[in-house]
């Protein structure tokens, strides 16, 4: 059975994904060129990827005692772009 880590490693690397193709390629096509095909198409799945990246990041801050300040670092880095590489290659990958 995988570990909780190792999933919130995969949804994090997704969500970090998501928001960067989000970012850099959708909505300037969608500004540039009216084109919103791509804006609908990544927008649900970030949605989710996100609420998820946040959830799952609460439960494991209580199984490994993160503190208020720790979990602060990694729920903010949902919302810088590239946050979430950074995270996981600073703290994640060495849990």
């Amino acid at each position: 059975m995988l570990k909780l880590t190792t999933v919130f490693r995969v949804v994090a690397f997704l969500e970090g994904l998501s928001f960067i193709l989000l970012l850099f390629i959708a909505v300037p096509l969608k500004y540039f060129s009216n084109n919103e095909a791509y804006v609908k198409l990544l927008g649900m799945p970030h949605g989710l990827l996100f609420m998820a990246y946040v959830v799952i990041a609460v439960i494991i801050a209580g199984e490994l005692k993160w503190n208020t300040k720790m979990l602060s670092k990694i729920l903010l880095a949902a919302i810088i772009p590239f946050g979430t590489f950074y995270i996981d290659h600073k703290y994640l990958s060495k849990i």
